[in-house]
């Protein structure tokens, strides 16, 4: 017997929104640093891999601010920056981190597509 079809308005996530989650869990990863190195290295990973999975839709319409992407690869960028850094000055690397972290977040909030 066949089934109805749904009536749900959910839908499944799209590219978009999987690596803005992607580079999102990254920063916060970053962040929040409970993990030590590793949770900063799967953080760091995880926001350059959002970071690109996102680069196709820099140009399409729809965002808030047109040049999120721009700021998430800024971010993603600085906090690189900042791993290399801190492995010779510490807390100049943290500040970066930290830094790059923010504007990830930041370039996320963004570039999440709006409702239509």
């Amino acid at each position: 017997m066949d089934q109805p079809p749904s009536t749900s308005t959910s839908r499944q996530p799209s590219a978009l929104t999987v690596a803005l989650a992607i580079a999102a869990a990254g920063a916060a990863l970053l962040l929040i640093g409970v993990l030590g190195t590793v949770g900063e290295v799967a953080g760091l990973v995880a926001v350059i891999l959002g970071t690109v999975l996102a680069a196709p839709f820099s140009e399409q319409p729809g965002a808030p601010v047109a040049s999120w992407w721009t700021m998430l690869a800024a971010g993603a960028l600085i906090a690189l920056a900042g791993a290399l850094v801190g492995l010779a000055v510490e807390s100049l690397g943290g500040l970066l981190t930290v830094l790059g972290g923010v504007l990830v977040a930041v370039g996320v909030a963004l570039g999440y597509p709006s409702r239509r």
